[in-house]
């Protein structure tokens, strides 16, 4: 690659310990081998064998050329094909550092040139877009109305919890009707007077359709809205446990979208 530039030693650092934790020892060894290159580092810690190797050769070469050949060597798309997501969350994380130094990992397994980043959140932003993030699911623009800053943040706690209060507003919106949780759910979505359904009610097959999908609603402000507004958030598991749950969020407003209002008035 042309023009590759000198990383800073921060930035140096901070791949060394990305590329230390995708690698086992013996893997770090055989990739050094493969490429020609010298462990100079006397370490035994991976991250600090990969600093002080990368750190020698930008010095000999007056440019992070070898770094750049290492990550296409260990990061080849080609090795990830049954770990997609695996891949996507390195890179993400790969390219918010060397956004610094104006370079870019693309899926391809191929480097590019791009505006050097001037701010933290410039890189982020640049790094991890929302399609990207989410790759693979479909996620529903309503989801993303109410959570995106959390998303762009990475704050997949809030993210969930705002999505959640997003789908009990949308049912709001959709009925006319108050109330919240369970208690909004059986209001809206009763079988004898809803004022949202899904179908026509008129066999038994369309009214148990119509009540499991009241019960998903109330399921998923049970397991997800409720719990998360008690649970600290250190116990919060991350960016994995935030794409099952939008994904169940979007699986809900897509059913949503397909409701019509009944007029009844929801009185019994």
């Amino acid at each position: 690659m042309a023009g590759v530039p000198i990383l800073s030693d921060a930035q140096l650092e901070q791949v060394s310990r990305l590329l230390g934790d995708c690698a086992t020892g013996s893997d770090i060894t055989r990739i050094l081998n493969s490429m020609g290159l010298d462990d100079v580092s006397g370490e035994s810690t991976k991250w600090r064998r990969l600093y002080s190797t990368f750190c020698h050769y930008q010095r000999q070469d007056r440019a992070a050329s070898k770094l750049i050949d290492y990550i296409r060597t260990s990061l080849d798309p080609a090795a990830f094909v049954k770990r997609a997501d695996e891949f996507e969350a390195v890179r993400q994380q790969l390219n918010a550092i060397l956004a610094f130094a104006g370079l870019q990992y693309g899926e391809d397994g191929k480097f590019r040139h791009a505006p050097a980043a001037q701010t933290i959140g410039e890189a982020h932003q640049r790094a991890k877009t929302l399609e990207a993030k989410f790759r693979g699911r479909r996620i529903h623009a309503e989801v993303v109305r109410y959570c995106k800053p959390e998303l762009l943040q990475d704050n997949y706690f809030h993210a969930v919890f705002e999505a959640s209060k997003g789908l009990a507003q949308r049912i709001r919106e959709l009925s006319g009707a108050d109330g919240d949780g369970a208690a909004l759910v059986d209001k809206v979505l009763s079988v004898e007077r809803p004022l949202l359904a899904i179908n026509t009610l008129q066999t038994e097959t369309e009214r148990s359709e119509h009540k499991g999908f009241a019960s998903l609603l109330k399921g998923c402000f049970a397991a997800v809205r409720n719990p998360l507004a008690h649970e600290p958030k250190l116990l919060w598991k991350g960016e994995d446990d935030a794409a099952d749950y939008l994904s169940l969020i979007s699986l809900l407003h897509r059913r949503l979208d397909d409701c019509a209002r009944t007029g009844l008035g929801g009185q019994a």
